[in-house]
């Protein structure tokens, strides 16, 4: 090893080395990573190698880290990996997704787990869906396996039900529940009118001691003192173009929406429709088409209200964003850089380290950058649009608020009133889904002119 466990993190070490399966629900920040690379070290008479599940956009991140703190040889596969490169590594690193998209990955990783095998499931509230199908291919794959890891600092997003399936993946003996069947009739409540939707849950103390002696779980809070979050918002209204476009996408959109038998991915559609007309931009069937806006205009002036030698972060949820944020800012010639989903593992290595060293400006987006990098060279992040999901702001938030960060940070949003903006603040503010929420306020309503009024107010 190349160095030593934080004091905080000696804890969980000596808790997990003790068991063949377990979980670090450590707050993003406090090391996680790094505990599990020492268990790895302390294993290391005991397996052959490791297989480290990660979400594919930090798999160049968790390589890093490995490098960083051991001499662990690693290697990072996908579909076209040759088998061969991998057979002396000691971590062989997998992008989660590839476990649902490439059945190639899926039987290269097959061959090599064996009973040595230690697994890792790295951000694992990423298999919490027991119907998805990487989520039934990274448990069953890992079976064979005697060591499991789990690593979260978000677990539970929903409820008690997101715990069924990383606690499944470690064993089915924990919960003592052979289906997610037996699970939900003993810890579930379903609506009765609305088939799918959770109302309550039961026995959570029952769940709590069972998984207690294989969980170890801290808060950045509990480790060190970090500075200060400073939240600002600032907001503008709809210029008459958007208005009238605004008005129109959502009257032909509700104009298909089954009042009685909605599913969520309308909502989706319908949010993300409108959250897109308040960006600036729309999209004409196949065509996009930009909008006279005040959002960017607004983010320039809070830029120019900020200290010309602070590193600024722009959190964007589009790529169209993207394209426009970096034209304008590029007037003020202070160096940008870009994360987003268009771009190679080693492009995006190559332009954070330029915004760490060089660059004033790093705009990413929150599917690409919001996980696993840490970025605390920097204390302002703005938020020029928002993801639905509060799991995901907060991953994104984590990138400043770290360890090493020695200033309070200030998190800046951009609000458009009177619009989707204001609903999905509301749901971030209540650490919940924007889409979700609003199905479930839905759902109350039984009235139909009154579901279409709630509909008309978004």
């Amino acid at each position: 090893m190349k160095t030593k466990l934080m004091k905080h993190q000696i804890l969980p070490f000596e808790k997990m080395k003790k068991n063949k399966v377990g979980a670090l629900f450590m707050e993003m920040g406090t090391g996680k990573t790094r505990v599990a690379i020492e268990l790895i070290y302390h294993r290391l008479n005991k397996i052959d190698r490791v297989i480290w599940f990660c979400p594919v956009s930090i798999r160049s991140v968790i390589q890093k880290e490995i490098e960083k703190h051991s001499t662990l040889t690693n290697i990072i596969i996908n579909s076209k990996t040759d088998v061969l490169s991998i057979i002396n590594k000691k971590i062989i690193i997998v992008g989660i997704e590839s476990m649902s998209s490439s059945n190639n990955v899926v039987l290269k990783i097959n061959k090599l787990i064996t009973t040595k095998t230690f697994v890792i499931v790295d951000e694992s509230h990423y298999i919490k869906g027991n119907k998805s199908i990487r989520t039934r291919r990274i448990t069953n794959i890992s079976q064979k396996s005697k060591y499991r890891l789990l690593l979260s600092g978000t677990p539970i997003s929903q409820g008690i039900v997101d715990l069924y399936s990383q606690m499944r993946f470690l064993s089915h003996k924990i919960l003592k529940y052979n289906s997610f069947y037996s699970f939900s009739r003993n810890h579930l409540v379903y609506s009765k009118h609305y088939p799918g939707m959770i109302v309550n849950t039961l026995n959570k103390n029952y769940i709590a001691n069972c998984i207690a002696p294989y969980i170890y779980q801290i808060q950045k809070s509990e480790c060190f003192k970090l500075p200060k979050k400073i939240y600002k918002t600032y907001s503008f209204y709809m210029s008459d173009e958007q208005q009238q476009i605004y008005n129109k996408t959502k009257t032909e959109l509700l104009m298909d929406i089954d009042i009685y038998n909605f599913k969520s991915y309308t909502l989706f559609i319908l949010f993300t429709k409108l959250q897109q007309i308040v960006s600036g931009f729309y999209m004409d069937k196949h065509e996009l088409l930009p909008l006279n806006n005040d959002r960017l205009s607004l983010l320039v002036d809070i830029i120019s209200n900020i200290n010309v030698n602070e590193k600024i972060i722009i959190w964007v949820k589009y790529k169209y964003n993207i394209n426009t944020i970096e034209k304008e800012l590029s007037k003020l010639n202070d160096g940008i850089s870009l994360i987003h989903g268009g771009l190679t593992s080693y492009e995006k290595d190559d332009n954070i380290n330029k915004f760490r060293n060089e660059n004033r400006f790093l705009i990413a987006t929150t599917s690409c950058g919001g996980i696993g990098i840490t970025l605390n060279e920097c204390n302002y992040a703005i938020f020029f649009n928002n993801e639905f999901k509060y799991s995901n702001r907060l991953q994104a938030e984590d990138r400043i608020h770290r360890i090493g960060q020695n200033k309070d940070v200030y998190y800046i949003d951009i609000v458009c009133k009177n619009s989707i903006d204001v609903r999905i603040m509301d749901a971030i503010s209540s650490k919940g889904n924007a889409v979700n929420m609003f199905k479930k306020e839905l759902e109350k309503i039984k009235h139909k002119n009154k579901k279409i009024k709630l509909l008309q107010k978004v």
